[in-house]
């Protein structure tokens, strides 16, 4: 249960994860975001509190805001897409954030660089 843990802990423990996570709210604004020394996407201080669609490149703003709306139409859950980006390559997901009763409460942004994954074979067990 959250409740038993510190806010500054879960903050800890949320940055130590090998991914990126932001949080738009349900009118596009950006409230959070994980702060790991290693983003792929750095992130400022000063974008909390904007709109999202001021955070994103121009060619991209479109899609941006048809996932949302696909989001908030309640058509869809989840957009994955997949970047090079100089020598990473990176997986990004949107998920869409609902309450216990399906009212769309925002959007949750997951960016993770791949590339030593992808390279992943056979298997490797716990303690091996």
């Amino acid at each position: 249960m959250l409740e038993n843990l510190p806010i500054d802990l879960i903050e800890k423990i949320i940055d130590s994860l090998p991914v990126e996570i932001s949080f738009i709210d349900a009118e596009d604004t950006v409230r959070y975001y994980s702060k790991g020394d290693k983003r792929i996407f750095k992130r400022s201080p000063a974008v909390i509190g904007r709109k999202v669609q001021k955070c994103h490149p121009p060619k991209s703003v479109d899609k941006v805001v048809a996932i949302l709306s696909d989001f908030k139409q309640n058509r869809r859950d989840v957009a994955e897409f997949w970047i090079h980006l100089g020598d990473l390559f990176v997986y990004i997901r949107y998920f869409a954030v609902r309450d216990k009763d399906g009212n769309y409460l925002g959007t949750l942004e997951v960016s993770q660089e791949i590339s030593k994954i992808q390279t992943l074979k056979g298997e490797k067990r716990l303690l091996d």
